[in-house]
């Protein structure tokens, strides 16, 4: 029995090791997307400064770890054997729910999903006990409700508490400085960055130091009684220390506060988070020294009060887990995705929106703005013309233009903002014990700054709303299914015993592979689809290279989802059309963000060049086009086999597969032709697509005359002519990209004004 629980204990740690990757990877948007988005130096040392942060900030972070061992439930109340069970199942719902959203590069919360996570496992194993038991608890003697509540509370006051003060920061700061802050930087920037460093110094040394785990009580009393000096001491410091580097340097001092800001908050994140991540397996490595201490005792005799006294975590196990995260942090790819994800919904400029609207944002923003319009109506013209100084991005946008590629998200000013007041108020949380969500926290501060900076303008404010509604309502999905899956592993466990836990963890060791790949296969594609967009300027050779590769992709998708979808049809295979549709619903995606991205391509494109700008705009267009085409394909087929009407004849078949293989052709040549342009053959080109015509309309001649002998249905027979039409629009489609690609680039003289009649 005792090697039994030894395994289970090893498991444990093996799963907070991948916790802590895959947590990592996940909360990594916390402290780096103020860096990363401002630019404030390059990648490698903002990462450097966040390691730093976060192996200081693990040794802070002894006095959270209380909460996994009695801050949800009352062990006291709980069999060891109960209590492993409890851990195991919090574990691996943990990891698996965690690497679920680093998948789709949603940011979500470490500390909900462990707080759902307990209370779900704990009411399981407690709901089994009341009804198998004797005992005569009640649920409520079992869960700390009190504690549970409290900290939920606490999760939701902080998202409210941290918009709200992120948009207050931002528009005083931004009402001070302006766009164009350089000048008065000169005179206002030490003092505004002294106020802010001490500031980040009070609650990280003077608060912080409570739950460190090598400061010894006389030190923290020392520092405790000197507060007000060292507040005074450090203000004054840090004021004449970037003031002078502002007189005698080229430093610039927002670039210190922001990497300042950076290490602190890493180092606020690890103090708060760590828990989120061993603080369950060093709980049940407690646990079991309770047990092996206890003289022979039976596992599920034993009560597990002495998890509720308060345990010093060695400082070797808090900087072991520091290694880790911070090796995650290096080397994770998924943490790139979700920073993306904060970035796009916090950038200063409009772009490619990654969220479509609700219809819930769409009325926020017009609510919004009416309320905005009304607002100012009422103000005088003087302020009203302050603030339109203020506020004005012109400064900004052209430092945008000048650096290119290489511009930032959005300026030094609001990555400062985001970093001094997130990281005060994460401190703040630590402090009074209370795991608040450094997700929460961090997200909402940096979209309370967005919201204040005017980010969310009237191009993009549908989307960045929608965005916020998807990325906070993700974060209520994380607190139910991390309750139910919990609750669910957790009987499981109970009833199966060894073998359930070995399967259960199988299975997440495989659905944590299969995401793994399915990620690296999408940052893949991803870097092959913009590896042209990353030169300084395009030119022409490189527009018809960039256009070949999107064709192909685009086309070879197309392709293999006409046969599997014209196949499902002819043997009626449901499963098989589900499987062609999900993989259209792909390539429609890829289609629609080729053509939203067309004007990055076209931003670096020579003016010499225009007419190849002209020929990837029309390659985008037709290759959407393209794909609305096989959804009026793909989904009738799949409607017509899922309600179950009379299938098509052989006949009907071998028709639409010969017409089908001849469009494959031509969807070849269309690849070949942007592959290889010197080897265009335009008339062989055309002939081959008037022989396609040609066979489309005897074909429908075929089908009338089906139709008036009354051989088929009406539903056979609209599947059938919808077939057809869909068949000629994709080949013209196809045909007039290498129309365009002949008559603007390879033999423009010769094509004059035949253009107009291409597009």
């Amino acid at each position: 029995m005792e090697i039994f629980y030894l395994v289970i204990i090893g498991v444990l740690f093996l799963l907070a090791a991948s916790d802590l990757i895959v947590g990592v990877a996940n909360d990594a948007v916390n402290f780096l997307n103020s860096a990363v988005g401002s630019r404030a130096t390059s990648f490698n040392i903002i990462l450097g400064v966040a390691a730093a942060g976060i192996i200081v900030g693990c040794t802070f972070s002894t006095g959270m770890m209380e909460v996994a061992r009695k801050g949800i439930f009352q062990p006291g109340n709980f069999y060891f054997s109960e209590i492993m069970l409890v851990f195991l199942a919090v574990m691996v719902t943990d990891v698996i729910l965690l690497d679920a959203f680093n998948t789709f590069g949603m940011p979500t919360s470490t500390t909900v999903s462990l707080v759902f996570e307990l209370l779900g496992a704990s009411v399981a194993i407690a709901m089994i006990k009341i009804w198998t038991s004797s005992e005569g608890l009640e649920l409520g003697e079992y869960i700390n409700s009190g504690k549970a509540l409290a900290i939920i509370a606490g999760i939701l006051l902080s998202v409210v508490l941290a918009f709200s003060s992120g948009i207050v920061i931002q528009y005083l700061t931004r009402l001070l400085f302006s766009f164009d802050y350089e000048h008065r930087l000169k005179y206002f920037g030490s003092i505004w960055g002294g106020l802010a460093i001490s500031s980040i110094t009070y609650f990280l040394l003077i608060k912080g130091s409570k739950g460190a785990s090598f400061m010894s009580d006389a030190m923290i009393e020392q520092i405790i009684d000197n507060t007000w000096a060292i507040l005074s001491i450090s203000f004054v410091a840090w004021t004449v220390i970037l003031q002078l580097l502002t007189m005698f340097t080229r430093v610039d001092i927002l670039k210190v506060i922001v990497l300042i800001g950076t290490f602190a908050l890493a180092m606020a994140f690890a103090g708060n988070d760590l828990v989120n991540f061993i603080g369950v397996p060093l709980a049940g490595y407690n646990a079991y020294e309770i047990w092996i201490h206890s003289g022979g005792v039976q596992p599920d005799t034993l009560l597990m009060g002495g998890l509720a006294w308060k345990v010093q975590t060695p400082t070797f196990l808090l900087l072991l887990a520091g290694v880790i995260m911070t090796l995650t942090l290096w080397f994770s790819k998924k943490a790139r995705g979700v920073i993306q994800t904060s970035l796009d919904l916090g950038r200063q400029y409009e772009g490619t929106e990654r969220f479509t609207s609700y219809k819930v944002s769409r009325q926020l923003v017009r609510n919004f703005s009416r309320m905005s319009a009304y607002v100012m109506t009422a103000l005088p013209d003087g302020f009203k013309r302050t603030m339109a100084r203020q506020f004005d991005e012109r400064p900004f946008s052209d430092k945008q233009a000048n650096l290119g590629k290489d511009a930032p998200s959005f300026d030094l000013i609001r990555a400062s903002v985001t970093l001094v007041v997130a990281s005060i108020l994460i401190t703040m949380g630590t402090n009074l014990k209370l795991p608040l969500s450094t997700t929460y926290v961090t997200f909402m501060v940096f979209m309370g700054a967005s919201l204040a900076d005017g980010a969310w303008g009237r191009e993009s404010a549908v989307y960045r709303v929608s965005g916020v509604l998807s990325v906070i309502g993700g974060w209520f999905f994380t607190a139910l299914s991390a309750f139910v899956i919990a609750f669910i592993l957790a009987i499981i466990f109970f009833f199966g015993g060894m073998v359930a836990i070995i399967a259960v963890i199988l299975i997440a060791i495989f659905v944590v592979y299969r995401s793994h790949r399915y990620k690296e296969d999408q940052q893949e594609d991803q870097l092959a689809f913009e590896k042209v967009l990353e030169e300084e300027a395009l030119t022409k050779d490189h527009i018809i290279q960039l256009c070949g590769e999107n064709i192909s992709r685009i086309l070879g998708g197309i392709s293999k989802v006409l046969d599997d979808s014209l196949m499902g049809l002819a043997a009626e295979d449901l499963p098989r059309l589900n499987a062609a549709f999900a993989e259209f619903k792909q390539i429609h995606k890829r289609s629609e963000k080729i053509k939203r991205r067309a004007n990055k391509a076209i931003e670096k494109v020579d003016d010499d060049h225009i007419e190849a700008a002209h020929l990837y705009i029309l390659v985008a267009d037709y290759l959407n086009e393209m794909t609305s085409n096989v959804l009026h394909i793909v989904k009738p087929n799949l409607d017509h086999v899922d309600n179950n009407h009379k299938p098509l004849t052989s006949l009907q078949v071998d028709e639409l597969m010969a017409i089908q293989e001849q469009l494959k052709a031509q969807m070849a040549s269309t690849i070949l032709a942007f592959s290889e342009p010197d080897k265009l053959n335009m008339s062989q080109m055309q002939m081959e697509f008037d022989q396609y015509v040609k066979l489309i309309r005897n074909f429908r001649k075929n089908q009338i005359k089906r139709i008036k002998n009354q051989e088929i249905g009406t539903r056979n027979s609209v599947l059938y002519l919808n077939y057809l039409a869909e068949f000629r629009n994709l080949a013209l489609f196809s045909n007039r990209m290498i129309k365009v690609l002949n008559e603007l680039i390879l033999n423009p003289e010769e094509s004059s004004g035949a253009t107009g009649s291409s597009s």
